[in-house]
């Protein structure tokens, strides 16, 4: 079979919706779309563009609901099954686009492109296995397929095979020198050493691909990840520099907004909000692993999933998407803050629990590691008043610094710029501190620095405030065996080490900005 679109006949229209899609050009786009399917009921492409219109307007029941429609006219289209499993994931019925995923995987027998997008599919479904799976059938048919490969590094990353994955980035990156992101990719994945390094190769890509500006970013964070491995300080943080300045350049991020999300959140969420009776959820098995990026989530993560009654969810975005998806049910005006606190608790937690647990194997306690989850503490604690909220804080300094060296494929914009990384942070602070102060002891603070110098007792405390018995197998988290997809998926696979802290001390002089801006953040 083929991935391609399933249209039966070209339509002028089309090229038209997709430029309206493209440039988020919404109410054209839609105009566009209606006229089309009123006029062409039977067309599946304008089906197709509707679902489009639904994702780009993160509407993922409208979306299937398009989709749906689309598959009474094409019910074997892979591009069309696809997004109807895309859409599925989006609404938190995680089984259900599982199961599909294992009936296109069968059909997809012998076409390598079917196989890759269902790879990864599974990855987005959390089933890192499913999609190791399918990308080494995948790369089976179409060897020389460097998106093939890349896709297999990735689950191999997230499995923990990191050797394998190592050698396969080696492949694809000398049969595709241009393909930027293996390069950071293969850097992260191991420390470098004098005798074993790829130094000299990405400066001679750099040299070659001066011209191309989407070459800056991951071959500069490339070389800096690997100079610092050797100790070569002042080079890496030129070659950092020069990395992150590139990814800024390319975006039209302002952090003021996230500054005014981050106040009007405590504005709304305030003592009269929580003097209020709320009926929340009576589930006492989720745990809320949050903070900033790079602070040491993930680590406080693997520790506490080495336990049997623990598993990890990962990184989930579920608490936000049922947010959104019940705030469109609010009637009215007003922003999805303000809306928030209209929300019935119970059904909060209770379909976020719904979403979360089509995830997990049952453990006692799953869960949830999206540091960004700072933001929702209030409606957390108000939805699933029995969760453990574990935020864990780090020196500012090394967190900001660790941020600032992460090359992030998706979110955390503000981490590029040593003025916006510590506008930031002095925000997430503030909110920190309202969070404390309209919810005293209901939130469990751990400190990085403390973990990495008493590994046991830390832990024993961890466990303690959870609600768990000790456990050995706590101590020894590198041998955690299940996967990982998060920027620390390296790391976590060995044992504790104290080289991280007061890292930034080896950049203090260039880091002086960034010193000052930050101040006394806390």
């Amino acid at each position: 079979m083929t991935i391609a679109s399933p249209s039966q006949a070209p339509d002028a229209r089309l090229a038209e919706i997709d430029r309206a899609l493209r440039g988020r050009d919404v109410g054209r786009a839609a105009q566009l779309i209606s006229e089309l399917t009123l006029s062409r009921p039977a067309y599946v492409d304008g089906w197709v563009a509707a679902a489009r219109l639904a994702q780009l307007t993160a509407d993922p029941a409208r979306m299937r609901a398009h989709l749906e429609k689309a598959l009474t006219l094409a019910p074997g289209s892979p591009l069309i099954r696809l997004l109807d499993v895309e859409a599925q994931i989006h609404l938190g019925d995680v089984l259900s686009a599982l199961a599909a995923l294992r009936e296109m995987e069968a059909d997809a027998e012998g076409d390598a492109a079917w196989l890759g997008r269902i790879s990864e599919a599974y990855s987005q479904c959390g089933n890192f296995d499913a999609s190791e799976r399918c990308a080494r059938a995948a790369l089976a048919l179409d060897s020389e397929s460097t998106a093939l490969q890349y896709a297999l590094s990735s689950a191999l990353i997230a499995t923990g095979k990191l050797e394998q994955a190592e050698d396969l980035l080696d492949r694809l990156i000398e049969s595709n020198p241009r393909d930027y992101d293996a390069y950071y990719n293969r850097a992260t994945l191991r420390r470098q050493t004098p005798d074993k390094n790829h130094i000299d190769a990405i400066r001679k890509a750099i040299d070659e691909t001066a011209q191309d500006s989407m070459s800056a970013v991951g071959l500069n964070y490339a070389l800096a990840h690997e100079l610092e491995d050797l100790g070569r300080h002042e080079e890496s943080f030129v070659a950092l520099k020069k990395g992150a300045d590139a990814r800024r350049t390319k975006m039209a991020y302002r952090v003021e907004k996230d500054i005014v999300t981050m106040a009007r959140i405590a504005e709304v969420f305030d003592a009269e909000f929580f003097g209020k009776a709320r009926n929340g959820c009576d589930d006492e098995g989720s745990i809320f692993v949050l903070g900033l990026p790079r602070s040491g989530t993930t680590l406080v993560d693997r520790i506490l999933s080495a336990h049997p009654e623990v598993e990890s969810l990962g990184e989930l975005n579920d608490f936000p998407l049922t947010l959104t998806a019940m705030g469109r049910t609010v009637p009215g005006p007003g922003d999805l803050i303000s809306k928030a606190v209209g929300l019935n608790m119970r059904d909060l937690g209770e379909t976020y629990l719904h979403r979360i647990r089509q995830r997990g194997k049952g453990a006692r306690f799953s869960i949830d590691k999206a540091p960004a989850n700072f933001l929702y503490i209030g409606l957390v604690a108000a939805a699933l008043p029995n969760a453990r909220i574990i935020h864990v804080n780090r020196n500012p300094i090394d967190n900001a610094f660790g941020m600032y060296k992460a090359l992030f494929r998706m979110g955390y914009p503000f981490s590029y710029n040593f003025d916006d990384l510590a506008k930031y942070m002095r925000a997430k602070s503030g909110l920190m501190m309202h969070w404390h102060a309209m919810l005293p002891g209901r939130i469990i603070e751990v400190h990085y620095e403390d973990i990495v110098a008493d590994q046991e007792v830390q832990t024993r405390r961890l466990l303690s405030e959870v609600g768990l018995a000790w456990d050995t197998a706590c101590l020894d988290f590198h041998k955690n065996t299940s996967p990982t997809a998060t920027a620390s998926a390296a790391q976590v696979r060995r044992p504790i080490y104290t080289s991280s802290v007061n890292r930034w001390r080896r950049y203090e002089k260039q880091l002086a900005p960034l010193i000052n801006a930050l101040g006394d953040n806390e």
